[in-house]
C-alpha cells in the first residue's frame, strides 16, 4: 500500500477530487493548509508579495491505495492540478505499513 500526498492550488481541489472519484477513488482526505516557500503567483494572492513568498494557502489531498493504483492516481492528480504556472504543487508517495479499518477490523488492502 502507498500513501499519496498532493499539495495543490486550492482552486484546483474540486477538479482533482472529481477526477479521482471518476476513476473509482472513494476515500480521499482534503485539508486546507499553509505552505512555506514560493508556492503561489504573488499577483493572485491576498497577502503582500513578501508574505506570499513565504506562506501560501494550498490544498492537501491524501489518498491511501494499493500499489498497483499509484501511477494512475498520481497522473490523475498531476493532470488535473496542472496550470503551467509556478506553484502548481508537489505530489509525494510513501509506503504504508499497515491499515486497519476501525469498524470492521479489516487489515491491509482489505481495509481500503
Amino acid at each position: 500500500m502507498k500513501e499519496i500526498k498532493a499539495y495543490i492550488r486550492c482552486q484546483k481541489a474540486e477538479e482533482v477530487i472529481e477526477a479521482l472519484e471518476a476513476i473509482g477513488v472513494d476515500d480521499i482526505t482534503l485539508i486546507d493548509v499553509m505552505g512555506v516557500g514560493v508556492l503561489a503567483d504573488p499577483r493572485q494572492a491576498k497577502y503582500s508579495i513578501k508574505c506570499v513568498e513565504k506562506y501560501s494557502e494550498v490544498a492537501k489531498v491524501e489518498v491511501v491505495c494499493a500499489d498497483d493504483r499509484v501511477h494512475e492516481i498520481v497522473e490523475t492528480i498531476r493532470e488535473k492540478a496542472y496550470t503551467g504556472l509556478k506553484g502548481d504543487g508537489m505530489i509525494f508517495v510513501s509506503p504504508v505499513e499497515m491499515a486497519v479499518k476501525i469498524r470492521t477490523g479489516a487489515i491491509g488492502e482489505d481495509a481500503l
